[in-house]
């Protein structure tokens, strides 16, 4: 029984010429080898390793181009497109691009790769014999990553988002870490495949890290104390915001929490460009 099928990489022999490249054989099956895939010249008779997978009319061929990305074996490959109504799709270092399917994507079309993210991901042959990509389970995780030490506490990270959770999203950093990102330490969803950077604000003892996207406290401070402050010269006037504004009322205006609004106040009073009185806040340039 013929071994060929899509998504391995195997020995076969060249069999034959043919106009347009060679035909290769496992003795049971032959399968054609385009002359655009060949990367030297080949004789009958000889033994040749190449990666098979299926051309656009869904035959099997062959190319001399080897991915790392093949049934049984993980690695990274770059969204190049995004059907809203499919999936994505990946290269995965030969010239046909490899469709993830919808059904191995977020339920939400905004948690979806966008191209030029990365996904950690295999081939599997669907029910129809087609050769699709899969994203990477927890399970393949599992076997990649490498435990942290305390020294990362307070360290600069990146990584890639592989996993979306109801809380967060879990990322595998450029070093092998293993990290979970809160949704109240980032700014709007995350998605998958995406390429992020953030500082671990905890190291758990199996080794895992805690990751945030926001800046450091004085770093916030300096944006948040900025939006206050360009808010009042856009008013041209007092704003009835201060030290006892209602905490809803603040993060309905300025989308941020009572404790950093008052942060932010007391730096800009401290540079002497706003001052309070009644309940208001005015710019120090307004006082007579």
């Amino acid at each position: 029984m013929s071994k060929l099928q899509a998504g391995i990489i195997i020995e076969l022999e060249v069999i034959r010429e043919a106009p347009f490249g060679y035909f290769l054989t496992d003795g049971e099956q032959d399968v054609l080898l385009h002359e655009t895939e060949m990367e030297r010249g080949l004789a009958e008779g000889e033994t040749v390793e190449v990666f098979i997978y299926q051309d656009k009319k869904g035959r099997l061929a062959a190319t001399m181009t080897l991915p790392e990305v093949v049934i049984g074996s993980y690695d990274w490959a770059t969204v190049v497109e995004v059907k809203n109504h499919l999936g994505v799709f990946v290269d995965i270092g030969i010239k046909k691009d490899m469709l993830v399917s919808m059904d191995d994507l977020p339920d939400e079309f905004e948690n979806w790769p966008q191209i030029g993210d990365e996904m950690y991901c295999t081939l599997k042959v669907d029910k129809k014999a087609g050769l699709l990509g899969r994203p990477a389970t927890e399970d393949q995780i599992e076997e990649i990553w490498q435990p942290a030490s305390e020294s990362w506490f307070n360290q600069e990270v990146s990584g890639t988002v592989y996993r979306l959770v109801m809380t967060g999203s879990f990322v595998i950093t450029r070093e092998g870490l293993k990290g979970f990102i809160h949704e109240s330490e980032q700014k709007g969803k995350s998605r998958l495949g995406q390429k992020v950077s953030g500082r671990v604000i905890g190291v758990k003892e199996d080794g895992t890290i805690n990751v945030s996207l926001l800046p450091r406290n004085h770093e916030r401070m300096g944006d948040d104390a900025q939006k206050i402050y360009t808010y009042l010269q856009g008013r041209k006037g007092p704003m009835p915001y201060g030290d006892h504004t209602h905490p809803d009322d603040i993060q309905a205006k300025f989308n941020m929490s009572k404790g950093a609004f008052k942060r932010a106040l007391g730096r800009l009073m401290k540079e002497k460009k706003v001052y309070q009185k009644d309940g208001w806040t005015h710019l120090n340039s307004e006082r007579e």
